[in-house]
């Protein structure tokens, strides 16, 4: 059986879909088509901790669908938009 690891930035995935797609992103969907190929022995969800219910109900989903949820705080740049900034931190995971 092939051993599957999966590492997801969220917030590029949701402002890539809902901004270039116009669509949602389906986790539990993503889990359900990896798993098939193999046995997902890792999978980690990064994302920004904003502390707002939404997030925290999100990310307990996450949590439910098998994502261990890595947090960085929220960074708001001068320009107006967010950054996580995990780049550095999922490139160190992966290796």
């Amino acid at each position: 059986v092939k051993k599957i690891a999966v590492f997801v930035d969220v917030q590029n995935i949701y402002y890539t879909t809902r901004e270039v797609f116009k669509r949602q992103f389906y986790y539990q969907k993503l889990w359900q088509l990896i798993g098939e190929k193999g046995e997902i022995v890792t999978a980690i969800a990064y994302a920004t901790d904003r502390g707002d219910d939404k997030q925290i109900k999100f990310q307990s989903a996450l949590k439910k669908i098998g994502f261990v949820v890595k947090l960085k705080p929220y960074i708001q740049r001068s320009d107006g938009s967010a950054k996580g900034d995990w780049d550095v931190g999922i490139t160190i995971d992966v290796l």
